[in-house]
């Protein structure tokens, strides 16, 4: 966990990979499969849309790749993967009710899909727990959510500078002044937690990397 890798995959193996997760994940649903289909694609063309730099397709399937690792703490492992794949459908640097919405399109495409109104409203609120990156004691399946999601903070120094840099072009409309200040701002508050990781293989083996990567953006933001 500690020497999490993200590696660049090939866009047409990434496609393959991904609609191969997105099929086995709905599977229990027994939903139709056309229908399926058409919102892979809906999902696709979000990913890929002008402007994503590190909330893409690679982001999905890493981050279910990490809910693999830490599904031994589950409760409810398919509404946690399929959260997974609509938690940044909406993406808008310049919005401030990304999670909301996202949780709005799941449920409209899931509805269309005849998934259950129980399993929808336990899906839409993993999408908005991933607004703040909180989440209760007892709600084990938003930790592993939000743990998954986060990973890249315990990325390899490479890799995670790597992310930084698409954060950055992400929010290239901010001037850099302002930037440095709110990312700064953002990262400090995760310092000041008693702890970034909910899970504990998580907390373990990459809470460390983590506080180091940001501690390294930090000092690094303050020197521009």
């Amino acid at each position: 966990m500690s020497n999490i890798k993200y590696e660049d995959i090939p866009t047409e193996k990434l496609f393959d990979i991904l609609l191969y997760r997105w099929q086995e994940t709905l599977q229990p649903f027994q939903v139709n499969q056309i229908d399926a289909n058409n919102i892979f694609n809906t999902l696709i063309a979000a990913y890929s849309a002008p402007g994503r730099y590190y909330h893409t397709l690679e982001h999905i399937l890493h981050v279910l790749i990490s809910i693999d690792n830490l599904q031994t703490y589950v409760q409810d492992i398919n509404s946690i993967q399929l959260a997974a794949w609509f938690h940044d459908i909406v993406y808008d640097t310049q919005a401030k009710d990304n999670e909301e919405k996202s949780a709005e399109y799941a449920s409209n495409l899931l509805s269309n899909l005849q998934v259950t109104p129980k399993y929808i409203a336990h899906i839409t609120h993993l999408i908005i727990n991933t607004k703040y990156h909180q989440a209760a004691a007892d709600d084990f399946d938003s930790q592993v959510l939000l743990d998954a999601d986060l990973a890249i903070l315990a990325a390899d120094p490479i890799q995670y500078q790597k992310y930084t840099q698409a954060i950055r072009q992400e929010y290239a409309w901010v001037p850099q002044d302002q930037y440095i200040a709110g990312r700064k701002q953002v990262l400090e508050k995760f310092l000041q937690r008693d702890r970034i990781y909910f899970t504990p293989l998580m907390f373990e083996f990459a809470e460390q990397s983590a506080r180091a990567n940001i501690t390294a953006e930090i000092q690094n933001l303050s020197q521009k």
